[in-house]
């Protein structure tokens, strides 16, 4: 079926069924007409005619780190909102946390058809500046900043400074930290800097020894929780860097015995619904991942419609979710998506 029997079959223009795949103004009349029309024949059109004719592949690439991430699908699902709202088709790239496959992916880039990218980097190389600097069409850099790139990221050492503090104005005074790669600057540095800054204002001397790198996985979590409690028994409060991070340490602790929050106290960012269901519910800060891919998509949409506009960056702010890990007895009303 050919666009001409499609409008005909809709009983509306080839100019209002090119309006409606392409974003533009229609009666709601008439749109329902399309719409209707679209569920009984399946009719889209060519995607290589809209090419021709708007120069544009209505497509984005997304390249994320982790498929099976909480926040990476909260932030993928923000993007998918706006992009849906707008005809856009949503492609992903999944690299595992692998900073080659990254660059594999951009490199891909130069040879497919897509508008833009929307890249979740966790660490960047040199590669990736080169990569990213040849390139001829908008990026959009999502949960980190970059110099010369838009971007959309949290305030990572806010949060974790928030966090820390928190178990510390309880009177905690010996906190160690689990953390993840400094590589990765938002959940390895910033948030290495923010439990730091804790630390500092709470007069509170800082111990190397107290400190851990884990990988981005419970089992991490667990086996990096035993070594620096093995090392350190005395901690009475720990911030980890995230969420899955800390229910490791948290089912470590469950298998030694130690109580949580009488002994030690856990902390940690992201606020995943994994946090909330552990059998000690997890006290976690809240970052706005929905919020934050729906403004990454609505970023690359402007730089679109103004390609020499000139890099613009967001930084959201977080709210700090207070459970009984650190002794707090707030319930959760319903379940965060956002």
């Amino acid at each position: 079926m050919n666009i001409t029997e499609f409008a005909a079959y809709a009983g509306v223009s080839k100019a209002a069924v090119s309006r409606y795949f392409n974003g533009g103004y229609l009666s709601v009349e008439k749109r329902e007409r399309i719409a209707a029309a679209v569920e009984a024949t399946g009719y889209h059109p060519s995607i290589q005619a809209q090419m021709l004719r708007t120069r544009r592949a209505r497509q984005v690439l997304v390249i994320l780190p982790k498929l099976s991430s909480e926040s990476c699908a909260r932030m993928v699902e923000g993007i998918s909102d706006v992009l849906d709202q707008n005809g856009y088709h949503l492609l992903l790239v999944n690299t595992a946390n692998d900073s080659a496959k990254e660059i594999a992916a951009l490199h891909l880039l130069q040879q497919n058809t897509v508008d833009g990218v929307i890249l979740m980097a966790t660490i960047f190389t040199p590669e990736h500046r080169t990569v990213l600097a040849s390139l001829r069409l908008p990026v959009i850099i999502l949960g980190q900043q970059y110099p010369g790139f838009c971007s959309v990221s949290h305030d990572d050492r806010g949060a974790a400074r928030a966090a820390t503090a928190h178990m510390l104005a309880k009177g905690r005074r010996s906190p160690g930290f689990l953390g993840v790669t400094m590589m990765d600057r938002a959940a390895g540095l910033d948030r290495r800097r923010g439990f730091e800054d804790a630390l500092r204002e709470a007069g509170i001397p800082l111990r190397p020894g107290r400190a851990c790198v884990a990988a981005f996985n419970m089992e991490s979590g667990y086996e990096q929780a035993r070594t620096l409690l093995s090392r350190e028994p005395g901690l009475d409060c720990l911030f980890c860097a995230t969420d899955t991070i800390a229910i490791g340490a948290l089912q470590y602790c469950r298998s030694q015995g130690i109580r949580v929050p009488d002994d030690l106290m856990l902390a940690a960012v992201g606020d995943s619904l994994a946090g909330r269901v552990a059998y000690v519910p997890l006290t976690s800060v809240q970052l706005h991942y929905r919020t934050a891919g729906r403004l990454a998509a609505w970023m690359l949409l402007d730089h679109l419609a103004h390609p020499h506009a000139a890099p613009d960056s967001r930084v959201l702010d977080f709210v700090l979710r207070p459970r009984a890990s650190t002794g707090d007895s707030g319930e959760d009303k319903g379940f965060c998506t956002d």
